[in-house]
């Protein structure tokens, strides 16, 4: 397996690896279990497979662990700090009470280990004084579950009680998979401009923020376009205020956007579709079903670590 592949490829050998179909489902699974080349039955509940494969191998997957890590308590708080809060440098200095150099020390580390990549916003704030920390984003998914919902209760997991645990992810399993699906959104925008005459391929594509403001995609064109998007995993519709709030946040970012992306994971409102046209992309999770496509042998990735 190369160093790095790209979450699409540990995704799409996943998902030929667990013979997967539907897409939500397969997200909220590679989410937990991905990067790691197990075989996953998805017939269980994603709760029956972390006891089954996570839980009752804590001590096994914990030393694979350590072994990275070298079993050094401030790489394991930071990690631990990044897979809960909003990913940027600074606040997790802060949540794992980091000085910045020890920090930015054990950053290195982990993205020299491979544990962590770095992410930067797209464009810089027009001001500098509103420029912002980088993110961190994890390499594999379920390297972010470890250090967001095991590692943090070991001193319960190795003695056989779970109980804190799965309290808390009860409450964080509702949200977990919201960062995969942005960075898949983003391979889907991605392919639908791939032949688009008009502003051409996309050149770069990540987010942008800075002190006061965040947008989840934010993309430039060969041509120099720029492209804007928001992600909505809510029950609710998305609906014409939402299109109206992006463009409010780019206007205080000072960014010049001439298409607009919406991805909503529960259909839109009528007034949104009325919107649409070539400066509004509407995707909902059936455009997603073409990450899933043509599924073969080749997108199978070759994992070294152990199988459980």
């Amino acid at each position: 397996m190369s160093k790095h592949p790209t979450l699409l490829e540990h995704f799409r050998s996943f998902c030929y690896l667990n013979s997967a179909t539907d897409f939500e489902r397969s997200v909220e699974y590679f989410a937990v279990f991905g990067g790691m080349g197990w075989r996953v039955d998805m017939s269980k509940s994603i709760e029956e497979l972390i006891e089954e494969k996570v839980l009752a191998n804590y001590r096994y997957i914990h030393g694979d662990t350590t072994l990275i890590t070298q079993s050094n308590p401030v790489y394991h708080s930071l990690l631990s700090a990044l897979a809960l809060g909003d990913r940027r440098e600074h606040s997790a200095f802060k949540r794992a009470n980091l000085k910045r150099e020890e920090g930015e020390d054990a950053i290195d580390f982990l993205i020299d280990n491979g544990l962590l990549v770095l992410e930067t916003s797209i464009e810089k704030p027009v001001d500098g004084k509103d420029d912002n920390s980088d993110k961190l984003l994890f390499t594999q998914p379920f390297m972010r579950f470890w250090f967001s919902s095991i590692s943090p209760y070991y001193k319960g997991i190795k003695e056989g009680d779970y109980a804190e645990m799965k309290e808390k992810w009860t409450h964080l399993k509702h949200e977990f998979t919201n960062l995969i699906y942005s960075q898949l959104v983003m391979e889907i925008v991605k392919q639908s401009f791939k032949n688009d005459a008009n502003g051409g391929y996309i050149a770069s594509i990540g987010s942008y923020w800075d002190r006061n403001v965040e947008i989840d995609i934010l993309a430039k064109r060969k041509s120099g376009g720029m492209i804007a998007g928001l992600c909505k995993y809510s029950k609710a519709k998305a609906s014409k205020s939402d299109l109206t709030k992006l463009k409010e946040l780019c206007q205080r970012a000072e960014l010049d956007i001439d298409t607009f992306v919406i991805f909503s994971k529960s259909k839109f409102s009528s007034e949104l579709k009325k919107e649409k046209g070539e400066n509004l992309k509407l995707l909902s999770p059936r455009n997603m079903m073409s990450l899933m496509s043509d599924l073969s042998e080749k997108d199978l990735l070759e994992y070294t670590n152990k199988k459980y």
